[in-house]
Order: structure tokens, then C-alpha cells, then sequence
């Protein structure tokens, strides 16, 4: 397995749409999680030769732990996943819709390293809309979790689709990892954009428009 990471190297390595989570991943308690990490990070420290005992760190393996569990990967607790209610598109607004800018925080899971940046999320009803901030909200989720960004973009565009009733939908992200700009190659000037696009967005012409909108209209002709 070791060798296997070697041969890997700093290469990007994905898996799938589905965020590699163990059967067992919610049978303890956020609060024993959170206990189990602040001792991992403790050790860390200390092996690093950090002097627990100043007034500076000694409190930081707790706050780790908690920004972990709570904030930092709270999107791999299911329960906190924003409830997507749709409407009637009463007003048969037929056109795409544009969220341009949501900010992404996520977290690289090769390196657990911040990823930043920008998610442009669109749809085309099909006889539901949805409530604007549910797609901030989201985004969001998904980001709070050890990612790659090819499947954040992913799991944004299928968590609206089911959400909607509709392949009609698209995500393109641009976004900067900290494990390419503060360690590595430490290119800090450069950015990753992915995409992803469902049923009409597919079309050359919709698509063009869509980037048109988010000001991309050179990348994924």
C-alpha cells in the first residue's frame, strides 16, 4: 500500500461521485469523535517536538476537534444536509437560472490542505424552482468534507437534480488548493475549474450561454 501512495505521488487521485465513507462512520458519537481527534493532534504536536504545555497550544489539539467534527468536515454527517424544498414555478420562467460566485471552503483529502474558491451553480426548470440560498447552502455541504473538486461538482449538480426532478442542471467551480499554491510546486497563480453539466446544458449552444454568464465562455467549448 505504501509503494502504491509513492508510485502516486503528488498526481491528483479521484475515486468516485460517492465520498469514500466506512459503514461504521456515524456509530460513535460526534463527542467521542471529537475526544479521539484532540488526542491524535496532541500526539502529532508532540511528536513534532511542540511544547504542549505553553499558554499558545495547549488548547489547540480541543480546538481542532472541534472545528473537525463541527464545522471544517461537518458535511459528512447526513443530518446536516440543508433540506432542499422545491415550488410550483408558478410564474413559468423558462430561461436558465444563474447563482454566480458562492464561495467554496473545502479541504484537499490528499493533503488536507484548504481548498478555495467559487462555485457558478445553474438549472432550467422543468415545473420546480428552488429556493436561492438552498443552492449556496449546498454547495456548502458538500464542500465540508475531505474533497477533490471533480466530485464536489458532482455531488452539487446530482444532489439538485434529485432535488428537482430535472437533469437540467450545472456546476462549474474554480477554485485554488493549498497543496499546489503553499506546498509542492508552489504555484500560487494558478487555479483548478471543473465542470459539470446535465440534460439541456449538454447542448453546445446552452452551455456557451451559461458560461457566457459566469464570464468562462473559453473553457469546456
Amino acid at each position: 500500500m505504501i509503494d502504491k501512495i509513492d508510485e502516486m505521488g503528488e498526481d491528483h487521485v479521484g475515486s468516485s461521485a460517492k465520498t469514500p465513507l466506512r459503514a461504521d462512520a456515524f456509530d460513535i458519537s460526534n463527542e467521542e469523535k471529537r475526544k479521539r481527534i484532540e488526542a491524535s493532534v496532541r500526539d502529532i504536536l508532540d511528536t513534532l517536538g511542540m511544547d504542549l504545555d505553553d499558554d499558545s497550544i495547549k488548547g489547540t489539539p480541543r480546538r481542532v476537534a472541534k472545528a473537525y467534527v463541527n464545522e471544517i468536515f461537518g458535511g459528512l454527517d447526513p443530518a446536516n444536509k440543508p433540506k432542499l424544498s422545491t415550488f410550483d414555478n408558478n410564474y413559468k420562467y423558462g430561461e436558465m437560472l444563474v447563482e454566480k460566485n458562492i464561495t467554496v471552503y473545502s479541504t484537499c483529502e490528499h493533503h488536507l490542505l484548504p481548498i478555495i474558491g467559487r462555485a457558478h451553480v445553474a438549472y432550467i426548470s422543468n415545473g420546480n424552482v428552488i429556493g436561492l440560498s438552498k443552492m449556496n447552502r449546498i454547495v456548502d455541504y458538500y464542500a465540508k468534507r475531505p474533497q477533490v473538486q471533480e466530485r464536489l461538482t458532482m455531488q452539487v449538480v446530482q444532489a439538485l437534480q434529485e432535488a428537482m426532478g430535472t437533469e437540467n442542471v450545472a456546476c462549474v467551480i474554480d477554485a485554488k488548493h493549498l497543496c499546489v499554491n503553499s506546498r509542492g510546486v508552489k504555484d500560487i497563480a494558478s487555479s483548478t475549474v471543473t465542470a459539470e453539466f446535465g440534460g439541456k446544458f449538454k447542448d453546445p449552444a446552452v452551455k456557451k450561454e451559461f458560461m457566457d454568464y459566469i464570464n468562462l465562455d473559453t473553457i469546456f467549448e
